[in-house]
């Protein structure tokens, strides 16, 4: 990528101390810039472009990088979505935004479910007040913001863990998911256009419709980088939602087409 700023610390042609602290190196390179060559790490971490192309295959092989001939990426696209220590960096005072105006759609004593999604997560850290509350998850770090709340009764749903998504996908999860019923769903995904919802995993994706399918209300939570966009799988049409709150971005022609298949919050307003 010529002409990149280097990252925070490290200045080019100056060698790592360890492989960990090199890769470190790479993998805040690629957050902060989305797409970098072989070549211009191969500069910043003074290191051959053949130690590079290893470093890169471990991150890969680790779910942090996405590798493409000559280079690498964090930046999702119809078929691959983005590691999700790169997505919590992206467009974070929007998901903020959507988050705050979702919050009114959770009340004291009711069961929410909450997927592995970064904006969901930003829900999530504003909900810890919402007393009492039963809040059920497959996501490790939502986990990690109800755990040991008082007034929060936390269930984690269970699967095979992915490193991706740091959550919970797979058989057990959707079989934990199945065995009950909740008040409200929350959920995000990567793309959605006027009618269709969408994205790039059919684990995510059944995951997802499982817990849409077992809540009595259903909400979607999407910043305007989403919309107009579609990804590799289906996930539900707009109109299955009984809530979708977005972002102030939200183009006003976009969102009078999804008005008319469901109610619309839009942050701010």
């Amino acid at each position: 990528m010529s002409g990149a700023a280097e990252p925070r610390g490290v200045r080019a042609g100056r060698p790592t101390r360890s492989q960990e602290h090199r890769r470190q190196l790479i993998t805040e390179a690629v957050l902060e810039h989305g797409t970098v060559s072989v070549a211009r790490l191969a500069e910043l971490t003074g290191v051959s472009v053949m130690t590079v192309h290893r470093d890169l295959d471990e991150l890969a092989a680790r779910g942090v990088l996405r590798r493409f001939r000559g280079g690498v990426s964090a930046l999702p696209s119809s078929v691959f979505e983005s590691n999700l220590d790169y997505r919590l960096g992206v467009r974070s005072a929007e998901k903020a935004a959507v988050a705050k105006a979702a919050l009114d759609l959770v009340e004291p004593g009711m069961s929410v479910m909450l997927d592995d999604s970064t904006t969901t997560l930003a829900l999530a850290q504003l909900l810890t007040g919402t007393v009492p509350l039963t809040v059920l998850t497959n996501a490790r770090r939502v986990v990690d913001v109800f755990a040991g709340r008082e007034g929060v009764r936390l269930i984690a749903l269970g699967g095979e863990y992915s490193p991706t998504h740091d959550s919970y996908l797979g058989v057990p999860c959707l079989e934990a998911i199945e065995a009950i019923s909740v008040d409200l769903v929350v959920v995000s995904t990567s793309a959605m256009d006027a009618r269709m919802t969408f994205h790039q995993e059919q684990d995510v994706v059944l995951v997802k419709r499982a817990m849409l399918g077992r809540g009595t209300r259903t909400a979607l939570l999407m910043d305007h980088s989403k919309l107009p966009r579609t990804a590799l799988h289906r996930l539900c049409p707009v109109g299955d939602f009984d809530h979708v709150v977005v972002d102030a971005g939200v183009p006003e022609a976009l969102l009078a087409e999804v008005r008319e298949q469901t109610e619309v919050r839009v942050a701010g307003a």
